[in-house]
């Protein structure tokens, strides 16, 4: 699948000796405590204002409840009792059977085997588990908002990142609706009072490029200098990591396979994919169940994929219109 307008291999190069390795995050969510010490960090460095009142969500013990113009990194709380559990396990293996890594321990070349009649299931699993995932923008190979844009304000980075450039946004929000995962928003005025009550020092703050649509950087302004992105610098467990995408996505399948072989099949990969619907994705999920129980679209696809076949049937559908009206014509003169 290409790109609408963009070649990230040829977008890299226009940077000239500046280009370099396209840099990705690797998720594991197995090993998230859901400590939120990313999202703080992420709008410490950023200087993002807050959009909650930072109370308690009445479904979760979470306080931002998704990803938007003002958090760019949040982090999922999904409560699961055992019968979820083993549901999990269970499509795990389907996927094991469609060419994932194997489960089983590992044979003497140190590759997981087959495990037979083995009980395979963890020693320490509870009667229910939180799944606590850090959840951030993609940054897709083939990136629907760099697609849609008008104005050429979101480019591809030197380093394989989708940024903004907030001089040049106008606010159209088109990029919002060319997201298929619901990153990218525009920035209000309001955030969560109203302009008469941010004057009280509680609710004070300032709101930087209102207005605009925002989304996660990738902590570009730390790149440049050699730095860690701030959420993969302050995660305590590491479970957010940073480096070249092959590397990560290295890391990511050996993980896969350590977990499958310990008999967690719940345990898959997600954004790994280079030929899914957006090319595969800058940052890569470990994930312990299907990617919509944390709010991720199963089958990512970019909306204008199909723009190219909706322009070739327009121009047939004009041309037979074209050509009825002028048999008409002819056949009006015979008479």
């Amino acid at each position: 699948m290409r790109s609408l307008t963009e070649d990230p291999a040829r977008s890299a190069e226009a940077h000239g000796e500046r280009a370099q390795e396209r840099k990705s995050f690797f998720t594991d969510t197995s090993i998230c405590i859901g400590c939120k010490a990313c999202e703080v960090a992420c709008k410490e460095w950023n200087r993002n204002p807050m959009d909650s009142d930072l109370g308690l969500l009445e479904s979760s013990y979470d306080n931002t409840g998704s990803l938007g113009a003002n958090t760019w990194r949040h982090v999922a709380f999904v409560e699961q009792d055992q019968e979820r559990i083993q549901a999990a396990r269970e499509s795990g293996r389907k996927l094991v059977s469609l060419g994932m890594p194997g489960v089983g321990p590992p044979s003497s070349s140190g590759a997981p085997g087959p495990s037979g009649d083995r009980d395979t299931t963890p020693p320490d699993t509870a009667e229910f588990r939180w799944l606590m995932s850090s959840d951030v923008c993609k940054h897709c190979t083939h990136a629907g908002c760099l697609d849609v844009c008008p104005t050429g304000a979101l480019y591809r980075t030197e380093f394989g990142t989708v940024k903004v450039q907030e001089d040049i946004c106008n606010g159209c929000g088109t990029c919002v609706g060319g997201c298929p995962f619901g990153v990218i928003e525009r920035r209000d005025e309001g955030i969560i009072r109203a302009k008469t009550e941010r004057n009280q020092s509680r609710y004070a703050q300032e709101i930087p490029n209102e207005g605009t649509a925002n989304k996660c950087t990738f902590c570009h302004d730390r790149l440049v200098d050699g730095q860690t992105p701030a959420c993969a610098q302050t995660c305590p467990t590491t479970s957010i990591k940073f480096g070249e995408h092959t590397d990560m996505v290295h890391q990511a399948r050996e993980r896969v396979a350590q977990l499958h072989s310990e008999g967690m099949t719940e345990a898959r990969l997600y954004g790994a994919n280079p030929q899914d619907g957006v090319g595969g994705t800058g940052s890569v999920f470990l994930l312990l169940d299907e990617p919509e129980v944390y709010g991720l679209p199963p089958d990512p696809r970019v909306p204008t994929k199909d723009l190219p076949r909706m322009y070739k049937h327009t121009v047939v559908a004009a041309a037979g219109m074209l050509a009825a009206v002028g048999a008409s014509f002819a056949w009006g003169g015979r008479r």
